[in-house]
């Protein structure tokens, strides 16, 4: 069976927002099997999208480890490396943006400025699929939810700038919890401790602390079901926007022009930067930093009356 091989080989909410192109991909080969060399931890994520036949295990830039696939398309985002890896297989056909620093003319033009989920569409529409920048949303895991109807907040990021300061969410924590919520706190196993010191100074009990022990099948199953998810722009947030939760998501060195939730009542992005340039550094963004409490918690209040029970 001749195979499309989708390169993505990135993070949870780098995934989730290519999910309308990787379905458009489907219906645009319903005669190949689906690949995508992508993180393995993911695999149970790129299942559930309907998309994925398998999942090639693969990070970074070099060629995955698929042998000459019929169609390779590049989902990954950064050229000319993604563009490179993917050459080096000889497929019949690539999909790509133009490089012409890797030697590709036969695609659309990179924009400076557009949303994740815009680009990878406009992409594969490229190609001759039929994408919807709508078609987002998840089926729920197979496992329940370690706490049903529990409002999740996500401290973490990957980088500091996009880390809103721990107090900050100890504040919308207690708040919360304080008008009835039971509040968890997320997060991976290296973020235990920063989960923990939110926790601790929102008066929580030490069993709200769900950092590190959720896998990632019980970490969908949290926000599926979850009242409320806060977090800064991470994969929690597409995870909400995946599954239609109540969300506020606070911005700070990515715009939400690029990286934001759809349009919809539910969601709220805060930022107040100017620019749309992503800066990752280890301090917190000085944009992200002008998000108050108060606003935080007026922004979970509109959502939530937004959202059915």
């Amino acid at each position: 069976m001749p195979a499309v091989l989708m390169l993505r080989a990135l993070n949870l909410g780098d995934l989730l927002v290519s999910v309308p192109a990787m379905r458009a991909l489907r219906r645009r080969y319903p005669r190949h099997r689906m690949l995508l060399a992508g993180n393995p931890a993911l695999a149970e994520v790129a299942a559930l999208t309907g998309a994925v036949d398998e999942c090639v295990p693969h990070r970074g830039l070099g060629p995955p480890a698929v042998a000459a696939p019929d169609v390779a398309v590049d989902l990954h985002g950064v050229l000319p490396g993604s563009v490179r890896a993917l050459q080096a297989l000889r497929p019949r056909r690539l999909v790509a943006f133009a490089c012409a620093e890797a030697g590709h003319t036969g695609g659309p033009l990179v924009r400076e400025v557009e949303h994740e989920v815009a680009k990878w569409c406009r992409l594969v529409r490229y190609d001759g699929a039929d994408a919807d920048e709508g078609d987002l949303l998840l089926p729920p895991p197979d496992v329940a939810s370690p706490r049903p109807g529990a409002a999740v907040l996500h401290p973490g990021a990957g980088y500091g700038s996009k880390r809103w300061p721990p107090a900050r969410f100890a504040a919308v924590a207690r708040a919360l919890a304080a008008q009835g919520h039971e509040v968890v706190i997320t997060g991976t196993a290296a973020e235990r401790g920063l989960a923990a010191r939110v926790a601790a100074a929102a008066g929580l009990p030490e069993t709200a602390n769900l950092a590190g022990t959720t896998g990632i099948g019980s970490l969908l199953a949290l926000v599926h079901e979850a009242a409320l998810v806060i977090s800064g722009d991470t994969g929690v947030a597409h995870l909400a926007t995946a599954y239609e939760r109540p969300s506020v998501v606070l911005f700070g060195p990515a715009s939400p022009r690029i990286w934001g939730p759809p349009a919809k009542p539910c969601h709220v992005a805060l930022w107040h930067g100017t620019g749309e340039r992503e800066v990752l550094a280890d301090r917190p963004d000085p944009a992200l930093l002008r998000i108050t409490v108060p606003e935080v918690l007026a922004a979970a209040a509109r959502v939530l009356a937004a959202s059915p029970a």
